[in-house]
């Protein structure tokens, strides 16, 4: 009964999705008109804007005049007009009536968090952005939504973390969009809303799976892999707490909730659910273990980043997620989306012609004073670009630093796939080694090898020559001669993959790639660190593999190095 009122009720949404996803798909046909009639949109709604006056927008009328009236910018570039908004002057970047309802806070390049502005037409474009994602995701997984839609774990984070000077809350906008679900779609996500004020990592982590852990979980939805990990490591350590909790219809006192979430928890929390808590028992006492796999066996799929870094933590799904599909959240930030992935098993996304203008500077031309940009329609399959958006949300030509990979085109709109982002890149004598080739250099060290780590970081080290240190977690590398072993592995495939670096290594201007221990425990410290000083939220975080910082080796407590 429960099942036929929930797809009765859900179905004016679902014909809604659906409607969504036919029309990006009619518009990826036409892409270049469409995407110049949404460029033209974008320069007329803000013409009268500061930034559109200080730009000529009123003179510009093609993708031409666009870039020979706005140069190409980061954050940097527009921050003091997004300083401006900040203190209430919306006219800064935008039109009349325009109405800014947040900023979205995302790391920044140096110590002081970006704070991109969500108006009403750029929160519409992001959640029909997830909307057409989804409903495709869904259709493609038909047990997801054959008797109602299953239920989702989605992690959030307070949207209203602070506030500007003229009011305007600035924090996540998973936060936001959480908060505007109806009670119907409320009721499919596992998360409490006000689970996204929790700051405790573990803390938030325990209270997803303890609202999720004992219903039939259709799937989990994460940016990064290393948080879908991180939440079922813990289930498994923490396995007796889940389960008196679940008897007993409590949460533990041991975690750090504030006082006023958790009291927003009980009405939930105060049901108990013995049945499922001796379910889970009985696998605890078969298998010693609490894994998902075995807690959630209808799960249909997993919905996180596949590309660039993101590659390294797939490994260690099969342990806890059997052989799950994956499905690839499309390329997406603060700033905007830039893909919507359609298939299981790849990175690579459809462009979201429909909600952005994009630009593209080609890879060889970003050291460039002013390089050219081609359009969407324009791109080649199999190279490479840097990707530019602008967006309703005040964005125009923004450098996002992202270097993609055409892959191929679906009808006309180019297929990407997510590589690095262009600041992970390190060149001590002018090797040019990007954090995409370390990923695949020790991924396939790691085959070679047969062993999984947690997670790795390559830094660069100065010295007679210089060279690269890889750090791994001690427990990752534990018996025989394995770290010298890996070195020795990551120094070869390096060699293969990038000429530049084997020249130098040939000419001995760089020195032998060499393993340092760091004690455990070192990446959860590293990435608290890092938030901590960027400002960003846990679902954003990405662990990088490569900084090209000469002084990041003294950030970490070193057990032992060892050379190659």
């Amino acid at each position: 009964m429960i099942a036929t009122i929930k797809r009765i009720i859900g179905r004016p949404l679902t014909s809604r999705a659906r409607g969504l996803a036919r029309t990006f798909h009619d518009l990826t046909a036409r892409a270049g008109d469409a995407q110049r009639e949404l460029l033209r949109g974008f320069i007329a709604r803000n013409a009268d804007s500061q930034f559109g006056r200080d730009h000529g927008f009123g003179e510009i009328r093609t993708a031409e005049d666009l870039r020979r009236r706005v140069p190409i910018g980061g954050y940097d570039y527009l921050e003091p007009y997004i300083d401006r908004v900040r203190q209430g002057d919306t006219r800064a970047l935008f039109g009349a009536d325009t109405r800014v309802l947040m900023f979205a806070m995302t790391s920044g390049t140096t110590n002081r968090p970006k704070t991109i502005p969500v108006t009403e037409q750029s929160l519409r474009d992001y959640r029909d952005g997830w909307t057409i994602w989804g409903v495709q995701a869904f259709d493609a997984h038909a047990e997801m939504i054959s008797r109602g839609l299953k239920p989702i774990l989605q992690i959030a984070s307070d949207w209203r973390e602070s506030f500007t000077q003229g009011g305007i809350p600035c924090g996540a906008i998973t936060g936001l969009t959480a908060s505007m679900q109806s009670p119907i779609v409320r009721n499919v996500y596992c998360m409490p809303a006000s689970g996204s004020r929790i700051k405790d990592i573990e803390a938030k982590y325990y209270v997803a799976l303890r609202f999720s852990i004992y219903r039939d979980l259709g799937t989990i939805i994460a940016a990064n892999p290393a948080t879908i990990l991180a939440i079922v490591r813990l289930g498994d350590r923490e396995k007796e707490t889940l389960i008196r909790d679940l008897y007993d219809g409590t949460i533990a006192p041991k975690w750090a909730i504030p006082p006023e979430v958790r009291r927003a928890l009980r009405f939930r929390a105060r049901i108990p659910h013995r049945r499922a808590a001796r379910r889970l028992e009985e696998i605890v006492r078969r298998t010693g273990r609490l894994l998902p796999r075995d807690y959630w066996p209808d799960l249909q799929f997993l919905s996180n980043w596949m590309g660039g870094t993101m590659k390294a933590y797939l490994r260690g799904y099969p342990e806890y997620f059997g052989e799950t599909p994956v499905r690839d959240v499309g390329l997406i930030a603060s700033e905007g989306r830039m893909t919507i992935p359609v298939e299981d098993g790849t990175p690579a996304g459809i462009l979201d012609v429909r909600h952005h203008y994009f630009e593209f500077i080609p890879e060889e031309q970003a050291g460039s004073a002013a390089p050219e940009t081609v359009e969407a329609v324009d791109l080649v399959p199999g190279r490479n670009y840097f990707i530019l958006l602008t967006t309703a949300g005040g964005l125009y030509r923004y450098n996002i630093h992202d270097l993609v990979r055409c892959v191929g085109f679906h009808n006309r709109s180019p297929i990407l796939e997510f590589l690095n982002k262009g600041a992970h890149f390190s060149s001590l004598t002018g090797e040019k080694l990007s954090e995409h080739q370390v990923i695949a250099a020790v991924q396939a060290a790691q085959q070679a090898l047969g062993i999984r780590l947690r997670s790795y970081l390559l830094l660069p080290s100065w010295g007679e020559p210089p060279s690269y240190s890889l750090l791994v977690e001690g427990s990752d590398l534990e018996g025989g001669d394995r770290d010298g072993r890996l070195a020795a592995e990551v120094e070869s495939r390096l060699r293969s993959l990038n000429i530049e670096y084997a020249a130098k290594r040939d000419s001995l201007r760089l020195g032998p790639v060499r393993t340092i221990l760091v004690p455990d425990g070192s990446w959860a410290d590293f990435q608290r660190r890092r938030l901590a000083r960027s400002g960003g939220t846990v679902e954003q975080y990405k662990q990088p593999h490569l900084i090209p910082d000469l002084g990041a080796l003294a950030l970490f407590g070193v057990e032992a190095p060892v050379a190659t």
